[in-house]
């Protein structure tokens, strides 16, 4: 097999799981059971196959600390602390840079930190698939098949189907889409030929460094001066902070030469977006009723979801009496009911704090 090294991307907010997810404790470092955060378990369902030294940590330095006692087994030097928040592009160009210093050989898969995945071992399989197509030069990236109009996911179009890899079904990429809107989602589950975006991609260093370079000159420049005198350099840092941010998919990928992509069935995947997915994803009573955390007694009371700070000794009682389909989440501070249809919405409640400066709500 090549000599395949994770990237774990461990940066991002959650705000979509506020107010649980917060600044300063995103939404990797949910418990979604008792013992373990989706930051732990993303590192777990590694460990059986892939060496510790293989598994890198991209993160701010404010949460490298925090996900390294989520992660014990994972060494200090295997997180990637960007200077400053600038996106997923710079900060995978910056992983590129130091895989190559480490391994030459080094096949680079993105994986994420907050993600659901039921089967580890299906996620092996196509890793080491995709890592074959990788070292022959090419953008790999993971499909899901789509199974519903879901709006909280981007959509790739597949093209042509080429030669199957290792048995896993492959093929070219069209183009990729972001999160629809309802009757645009219906089309594309209609027609066929979409699968839902995963996040997950494979690639050389030197072929997303290539890319970059081609889509992104001035976040190439910018590495180009970290690798000749270091991350750490004044010079290199002044040059982080004029960027601006970018993602990975407008960055690189919607405009990448030669993507491929696997079809990433039989994962049990979901990526978490919203306490809706959280619902889905809970042990429920025989009302439909899922609890996390929290105290809580329903009567009459069905298709709920009921979230607290797991282990508050304080926490609160919270009853549901003649209720449906609500999500209720108690964060001590803040206490949030929506129904679970909209609580995809929730981001824009803070946004809205944003906006006020109400950041003693969000930190």
């Amino acid at each position: 097999m090549t000599k395949l090294y994770a990237v774990i991307m461990a940066g991002g907010g959650g705000t979509r799981l506020w107010p649980i997810s917060r600044r300063s404790r995103p939404k990797q470092l949910l418990h979604l059971d008792r013992d373990r955060s989706l930051f732990a378990v993303s590192v777990e369902r590694l460990r059986p196959w892939l060496p510790m030294t293989q598994i890198l940590v991209a993160a701010s330095p404010e949460l490298s600390a925090l996900l390294q006692r989520e992660a014990p087994g994972l060494a200090a030097a295997n997180f990637l602390e960007e200077p400053a928040p600038k996106g997923t592009a710079p900060v995978l160009g910056l992983a590129a840079l130091e895989l190559q210093k480490r391994d030459p050989e080094a096949v680079m898969a993105v994986l994420t930190s907050d993600h659901a995945i039921a089967d580890p071992d299906r996620l092996q399989a196509l890793l080491e698939a995709g890592a074959r197509l990788a070292n022959g030069g090419k953008i790999v990236t993971l499909g899901v098949p789509a199974d519903a109009p879901d709006t909280g996911y981007g959509y790739i179009r597949r093209g042509k189907p080429l030669e199957a890899v290792s048995g896993e079904r492959a093929f070219a990429v069209e183009e990729f889409k972001e999160k629809p809107d309802r009757k645009t989602a219906e089309a594309y589950l209609a027609e066929g030929s979409y699968a839902w975006n995963s996040g997950m991609f494979l690639w050389t260093p030197a072929r997303l460094l290539e890319e970059i370079a081609r889509q992104m000159p001035e976040l190439h420049r910018c590495l180009q001066l970290g690798a000749a005198e270091g991350i750490h350099s004044q010079a290199f840092r002044s040059a982080w902070n004029d960027l601006q941010p970018q993602t990975i998919d407008y960055g690189v990928m919607e405009n990448a030469r030669e993507v491929v992509m696997l079809e990433a069935d039989g994962l049990g995947w979901s990526d978490i977006g919203s306490w809706d997915r959280v619902y889905d994803l809970l042990p429920k009573d025989g009302d439909g009723n899922a609890v996390l955390g929290a105290l809580s007694l329903s009567q009459d009371a069905s298709g709920n979801l009921v979230v607290a700070e797991a282990g508050d000794p304080a926490a609160r009682l919270i009853v549901l009496q003649g209720v449906e389909d609500l999500v209720v989440v108690d964060a001590g501070d803040v206490l949030l009911i929506c129904r679970r249809d909209e609580s995809g919405k929730v981001r824009q409640i803070v946004d809205r704090l944003e906006r006020d400066r109400r950041d003693q709500f969000l930190v």
